[in-house]
């Protein structure tokens, strides 16, 4: 079954012709890059957007793989930040976000002469909250691992195969997504997430969420004047498998004096662990999101 869809997938790309590729270093891109390289050569680009909800890490990361595997990559800034709407952090965040991304990649592909442009949402994303594939059928952008039916597991299967570092990567998402909806996300607050990601990820744990929440303090007197000081709350997710191991040998406040010293008042773990959507719990998610084109 599994070689069936890479067949399907790799057919799929040979009569594209050619494609640029939304590129993120995760998984599914690292993957779907690799293949349409292998099938396609040089008639393949990836490209990759500097914003600072990504991780220099995982930027240096995502250049570093694609390097290593011969895929041809580009690096573009994108403007989302410029963007009230993206700012804003409503529930439709991530279709600014892939609006913003795809209309820097559409009118290069035009211009160059790339007659695709595709991107790794999968099989297993369907029926999650994705606002972020309005904005690609909007484009007219494709995403050949969903159509050909591919799951994450089997994507983790063939990219053990290809000898792709990716295989076993935890899956990860924008830094965005680690602010609530409808509190504002900035630069500043995403680099006090990347950096207290870091951090746990230093300690050696491996399925990492750092959820910033901002809490409004009390006056400190009934006399104090201007609005209520902001603080920063820091709520852990770690992987229900490793959450031991952050309560024993002292861990716990080792990381929590860490992640305090970055700018957070309060730091504190959520017992539930780390899961895909954490954010998404608290909202009422409307599946058949649907928005006019801008």
């Amino acid at each position: 079954m599994i070689s069936e869809k890479f067949a399907k997938l790799k057919e799929l790309l040979r009569a594209c012709g050619s494609c640029v590729v939304a590129y993120s270093g995760g998984v599914d891109s690292v993957f779907l890059a690799r293949v349409a390289r292998d099938v396609l050569g040089d008639k393949s680009l990836s490209i990759i957007a500097d914003t600072p909800s990504l991780p220099r890490r995982e930027l240096q990361e995502a250049l570093e793989i694609a390097a290593l595997h011969g895929i041809p990559v580009r690096v573009v800034h994108t403007a989302e930040f410029d963007n009230p709407k993206y700012l804003a952090n409503s529930q439709d965040r991530c279709y600014f976000c892939k609006h913003e991304l795809f209309a820097e990649l559409v009118p290069i592909a035009q211009a160059e002469g790339y007659a695709a442009v595709l991107y790794g949402e999968n099989a297993s994303d369907v029926g999650d909250h994705r606002p972020g594939a309005v904005a690609a059928a909007e484009f007219r952008v494709r995403a050949p691992l969903k159509e050909v039916g591919f799951t994450k597991a089997e994507i983790r299967t063939l990219s053990a195969q290809l000898g792709l570092p990716t295989a076993d990567k935890p899956q990860m998402a924008c830094l965005s997504s680690r602010v609530p909806y409808g509190e504002t996300v900035t630069p500043e607050k995403l680099k006090m997430i990347e950096e207290a990601e870091y951090v746990l990820r230093d300690f050696g744990f491996h399925d990492v969420r750092v959820r910033h929440h901002e809490l409004t303090a009390a006056p400190a007197t009934p006399a104090s004047v201007g609005a209520p000081a902001k603080q920063h709350l820091a709520r852990i997710e770690v992987g229900p498998g490793e959450m031991g191991r952050l309560l024993v040998d002292n861990t716990a406040r080792q990381v929590a004096e860490a992640i305090k010293k970055l700018g957070y008042a309060h730091v504190t773990l959520d017992l539930l662990g780390y899961r895909r959507g954490s954010m998404n719990e608290v909202m009422a998610v409307n599946l058949n999101f649907t928005r006019k084109p801008v």
